[in-house]
C-alpha cells in the first residue's frame, strides 16, 4: 500500500499501479515505486532460485521457463506483487542452464522481455538464462590487478576485438574471439609480434575495448558465425552479458562468461588493465527493448509533443535521470567491476547522461577501488535533459575524476574532422598554436587566454584518433594533396608524439603505431573485415613507426613531467617558450612531478624548413629524443629542419 507524509498526517493513495489509470510520467511515481534493493534479476543456488523483477504499471506478471533452448513452449509460473512495484517468486530445486523470459500484462496487453538484469543469455540473447556465476570463473581467476598511481600515469590503447586477430596473417588460432586476444607467442608476416605480445610490446597500460556486451542481433547474428559479420556493437541489447559472437560458442550460456573473464585475467596477468566501452545514452530499438516492455514510457525521454528526444541520434535516449533508470547503470557498472573485475568504463555519449547519475557511478566505484577509469564523450548534444543537467564538458567542474575526450585538442593536431580537406597544425595550417598548447597543459585554465574544461589533467582524455571518424592517417591523405608519404610519416608521428608527451590521459587508437588506414572509409561500423581489421602485412612495413611508439609511451613513463597530477602542478611547472608559427615549445622545469631531469625542454616543429630557436638559460642542455630533427644545439639556442619533435634536457 502506497502512503505520503503532508505536514506529518499520513494520507493513503492507495495502489495505482494496480489500476490502469497510473502514468509513469506523474512526479510522484518515482516516491513511490523506486525500488532500492540489490537482488533484481535472478538469484540461484542449487537448492532454489528468486526472481525479482520491477514493473509497477503491470497487474500480472508471470516467469516463463524454457528447459531447452530450442523450445517454443515455455511453463509459465505466477509472480506475486511485492514491495515498490517489484514482483518476486521462489522455486524450489536446480533451475541451472533453464531459459527464462518475463511475461507482463500491461492494461489489456501480454508482453514478453528478456529480464533487463539477466547475467547470462542463450543464442541472441533472446532468453535469460539461469547459470551459476561462480561456476563460470577460469582456473585461475584472482582479484589482483596491474598498479595504478593516477590516471595520468594511464596510457589507453582502444580496439574492437574482432579487428585485432581477424586478418588471414594474424597468426591467432582464435580469430575474432575473447581467446584470440589472451594468446600469446603469436607471430605474424618478417616474424613480427601480433595480437596481445603486440600490445604489450608498446608499453600501454590499459586495453579499452569497444562494446563487449550482448549487442542486436540485427548487427550480429550469433547463429550464423559461418558467415562474416561486423559491427563495433553500439546497438546494446543485454548490457550485463558477454557478447556471443566473441564466444567459441554462442549457445551455451555460460562459454562467453568463462571466456571473457579468462580474457581479462590473461590481460592483467600481462600488466595490462581493462576498459569497457559502454553505451547507456540509448537502446538499440524503444519499441522492442526491455524496458519498454516491462515499465512503458519510463525509461526513455520524450519531448513535449510526444516524441522521443533523439539527441543520440539513434532515435532514442535513455533517461539516466529517472531513479530506476539511474539505478540501472550504476547496478550495471558494479556487476562488471565485481564480476569481471573490469578496470574502467568509456561512457558512450556521456553528456546525454546526467552528472548525478555520473557521480553517483563514480562515487561507488571509488568504494570499491578508487584506481577504476572513467572517461567519456561530453559532447553537448541536443536533448531534453536540461544543459546544467548534462555531464559535458561545460560541466566538468562539476564532475570531478571523470575524463572527457579533447575534441578541441585533436581538431588542433591534425584539423577539423568534419570538414575532410582542413588542415591541422601538424599538417601546416596557421593559427593552431594556441589551441595546442591548451592541449598540452592538460586542458586546465592555464592562464585568461589558455583554457579548455578541465579542472584537473585527469580530466582531459588527449588523442589525435580513434574508432569514430578518419584515421589520423586517412585525415592526412585527404587533406594534404601534392605531400608525399614521407611528408605525411612525419606529421603522423609529431601528432602521436603531442599526445604522448602532453599532461592529462593519452589515448591512441589501435594501429596508430603502423598509421593505420581504413581505406578512406570515415565511419567503419559495419563495414568488412577488409576495412577494419588490424592490418599485419602493414605493420611489418612499418616497424620503425611501431619502435618509434614504443619509444614514446616509454619515454613518458621514464618521465614524471608529463605526468603532473594536479592543475596547480602544472601550472607551476611548465613553461610555454617563445616560439616562432608553426612552432610551439615549452619547459618543465624543478623536477616537476619528482621528473629526475631537472629540466625539459619540448617542440613541437611542424615546418618543413630549418628554424632557429633560443633556449632558456636553464644549464647545460642534452639531446633525449629527436635526434633526427636537431641541425645544431648549443647552451644558448637550436637549430631544428623538419616535421617532428625535439626533447632535450638539463640533468
Amino acid at each position: 500500500m502506497a502512503v505520503q507524509k503532508e505536514h506529518d498526517v499520513v494520507v493513503d493513495y492507495g495502489d495505482p499501479a494496480t489500476t490502469n489509470g497510473i502514468s509513469v510520467f506523474d512526479a510522484d511515481f518515482d516516491f513511490f515505486y523506486a525500488y532500492d534493493g540489490d537482488d533484481l534479476g535472478v538469484r540461484y543456488t542449487p537448492e532454489e532460485t528468486k526472481f525479482r523483477v520491477w514493473a509497477p504499471t503491470a497487474t500480472e506478471v508471470k516467469v516463463l521457463l524454457y528447459p531447452v533452448w530450442a523450445c517454443t513452449f515455455a511453463e509459465e509460473m505466477e509472480m506475486v506483487r511485492d514491495t515498490q512495484g517489484t514482483w518476486v517468486l521462489r522455486i524450489e530445486g536446480d533451475y541451472k542452464g533453464i531459459g527464462y523470459k518475463y511475461k507482463v500484462k500491461i492494461g489489456e496487453q501480454w508482453n514478453e522481455a528478456v529480464d533487463p538484469y539477466a547475467v547470462a543469455v542463450g543464442i541472441n540473447g533472446d532468453r535469460g538464462a539461469i547459470v551459476d556465476l561462480s561456476a563460470t570463473d577460469p582456473s585461475h581467476w584472482i582479484p589482483d590487478k596491474p598498479l595504478l598511481a593516477s590516471p595520468v600515469d594511464a596510457v589507453i590503447y582502444e580496439l574492437h576485438l574482432r579487428d585485432l586477430s581477424i586478418h588471414p596473417s594474424s597468426g591467432i588460432s582464435h580469430p575474432g574471439k575473447y581467446l584470440g586476444l589472451a594468446e600469446e607467442g603469436t607471430k605474424g608476416p618478417k616474424n613480427i609480434s601480433t595480437g596481445l605480445d603486440h600490445i604489450r610490446s608498446l608499453g600501454v597500460t590499459h586495453v579499452q575495448l569497444l562494446p563487449v556486451y550482448d549487442y542486436s542481433t540485427e548487427s550480429v547474428d550469433e547463429s550464423r558465425l559461418d558467415i562474416p559479420q561486423y559491427n563495433w556493437g553500439y546497438d546494446p541489447k543485454n548490457y550485463n552479458v558477454p557478447e556471443g559472437s566473441y564466444a567459441t560458442d554462442p549457445y551455451e550460456p555460460s562459454v562467453r562468461i568463462t571466456e571473457m573473464k579468462q580474457m581479462i585475467q590473461t590481460l592483467h596477468d600481462k600488466g595490462l588493465r581493462v576498459i569497457m566501452d559502454v553505451v547507456y545514452n540509448h537502446v538499440y530499438d524503444w519499441y522492442l527493448i526491455n524496458f519498454t516492455k516491462l515499465v512503458p514510457g519510463y525509461y526513455l525521454r520524450y519531448t513535449s509533443d510526444g516524441a522521443l528526444s533523439d539527441g543520440s541520434f539513434c532515435g532514442n535516449e535513455f533517461a539516466s535521470e529517472r531513479k530506476m533508470a539511474r539505478k540501472f547503470i550504476v547496478d550495471s557498472v558494479l556487476h562488471w567491476v565485481k564480476e569481471y573485475h573490469i578496470d574502467g568504463f568509456r561512457f558512450d555519449l556521456m553528456g546525454l547522461t546526467d552528472i548525478e547519475t555520473m557521480n553517483e557511478i563514480r562515487r561507488r566505484l571509488d568504494e570499491i577501488d578508487p584506481s577504476i577509469i572513467t572517461i567519456g564523450e561530453g559532447w553537448n548534444m541536443s536533448t531534453t535533459l536540461p544543459a546544467e543537467e548534462r555531464a559535458i564538458q561545460g560541466n566538468a567542474h562539476l564532475l570531478p575524476g571523470i575524463g572527457q575526450f579533447n575534441d578541441g585538442f585533436r581538431d588542433a593536431v591534425k584539423g577539423s574532422i568534419f570538414i575532410h580537406e582542413h588542415k591541422g597544425f601538424i599538417s601546416g595550417a596557421s593559427g593552431y598554436e594556441n589551441d595546442i598548447r591548451k592541449g598540452v597543459a592538460g586542458g586546465i585554465e592555464y592562464n585568461g587566454k589558455l583554457r579548455q574544461f578541465a579542472s584537473e589533467p585527469v580530466q582531459s582524455v588527449n588523442y589525435a584518433e580513434c574508432h569514430d571518424n578518419h584515421t589520423m592517417w586517412d585525415k592526412l591523405v585527404l587533406s594534404t594533396e601534392g605531400c608525399t608519404e614521407e611528408e605525411r610519416r612525419r606529421m603522423h608521428r609529431l601528432g602521436s608524439a603531442m599526445i604522448l608527451t602532453s599532461q592529462g590521459i593519452p589515448f591512441i587508437h589501435a594501429g596508430q603505431e603502423f598509421m593505420r588506414t581504413k581505406s578512406g572509409v570515415e565511419n567503419s561500423y559495419r563495414s568488412p573485415d577488409e576495412i577494419n581489421w588490424m592490418d599485419w602485412e602493414r605493420s611489418a612495413a612499418h616497424w620503425s613507426d611501431v619502435n618509434y611508439m614504443k619509444q614514446l609511451i616509454r619515454f613518458r613513463k621514464e618521465h614524471a613531467g608529463f605526468r603532473l597530477r594536479t592543475a596547480a602542478l602544472i601550472r607551476e611547472h611548465l613553461v610555454f617558450e617563445e616560439a616562432p608559427a608553426g612552432c610551439v615549445a615549452y619547459t618543465l622545469r624543478e623536477h616537476a612531478g619528482g621528473d629526475s631531469a631537472k629540466h625539459l625542454y619540448v617542440l613541437y616543429h611542424a615546418r618543413s624548413e630549418e628554424t632557429q630557436l633560443k633556449l632558456p638559460a636553464l644549464g647545460a642542455w642534452i639531446l633525449l629524443f629527436g635526434e633526427e630533427q636537431v641541425q645544431m644545439l648549443n647552451p644558448e639556442g637550436i637549430t631544428v629542419s623538419g616535421i617532428g619533435t625535439v626533447v632535450l634536457a638539463v640533468e
